[in-house]
């Protein structure tokens, strides 16, 4: 009896079931609510109003799309127009935000440290936590008087990006970090990101301090949770003339001592949400 042999029909079952199996481990197509949560993100991203043309290119979706989205969520108060067919985010949406920051344990105890950190230094002091890649300031302190510098609640920026990505970073586990610094093409952080990590796991606090033509400087430290786990930073930011070098040898162990004392109060009330959000779904498009 000679070797059985595939027949043809049996190979196209096996690539059928391949196939299959391939689909069936792709992420789920975005639905209308992934849609809609795309263009609320869109909408409030710093700048608005938005104009239908930026909302589209920012979530990727089709402006007839982004068009009808609009439309079903001014209805229900999540955005409203503004002047020259531009959108912003509704009253609805901004009455949520303030429930839940105002119900959150990490902002409420941030909150008070925050206003003593900005009283003590005369710099914009600041609470973000992460979302996935990038950080989300929820709390800003701004100092009476100063540089207007564009930092408020809301304001995003890369994990990689100064020393509040860095303070989260030196937190995390090394597996965990070097996961979040290596590049969307795959290659490596470089030697100097490394360093300034390395300093940051040893100081307890980190600082941006590498780039000379900058024109503002950031100071930060990790606050945890109560299982020790990082969940938030704390942020002094300000012109590179008043955070300079001296100014971060100074500040650097009061941030340290403040986000420790946060920590403490947040391990006091274990299961407090702390707002990391993970690897969220991306399926259309949205830049972070």
């Amino acid at each position: 009896m000679g070797k059985p042999v595939n027949s043809r029909s049996q190979q196209q079952t096996s690539a059928i079931a391949l196939d299959e199996a391939a689909v069936t481990a792709l992420p789920p197509a975005p639905g209308p609510v992934d849609k809609a949560m795309e263009v609320l993100s869109a909408l409030a991203e710093t700048g608005a109003p938005h104009r239908l043309a930026d909302l589209a290119r920012h979530t990727g979706l089709a402006k007839p799309t982004v068009h009808r989205l609009l439309r079903a969520l001014a209805v229900s108060g999540y955005v409203e127009p503004a002047e020259g067919g531009s959108y912003r985010p509704g009253p609805r949406l901004l009455g949520l935000a303030a429930s839940v920051l105002a119900d959150d344990h990490a902002t409420r105890r941030a909150g008070p440290v925050l206003e003593e950190l900005r009283v003590r230094t005369g710099l914009f002091a600041s609470y973000a936590v992460r979302d996935d890649r990038t950080l989300v300031h929820l709390r800003v302190h701004a100092p009476a008087q100063g540089p207007a510098l564009d930092l408020r609640p809301g304001t995003r920026e890369s994990v990689t990006a100064g020393a509040a990505g860095l303070a989260l970073l030196a937190a995390l586990p090394a597996e965990d970090a070097e996961t979040l610094l290596t590049g969307p093409d795959g290659a490596p952080a470089d030697e100097a990101t490394h360093t300034a990590l390395a300093a940051a796991v040893r100081d307890g606090y980190a600082f941006d301090s590498a780039d000379p033509w900058r024109d503002r400087r950031a100071l930060a430290a990790p606050v945890r949770d109560a299982a020790g786990s990082p969940a938030g930073v704390l942020v002094l930011t300000g012109l590179a003339f008043a955070l300079d070098e001296a100014a971060a040898r100074l500040y650097g162990p009061m941030v340290r001592s403040a986000a420790a004392a946060v920590s403490a109060g947040l391990a006091a009330q274990p299961g407090a949400r702390l707002g990391l959000v993970a690897e969220p779904y991306q399926g259309v498009g949205q830049k972070r």
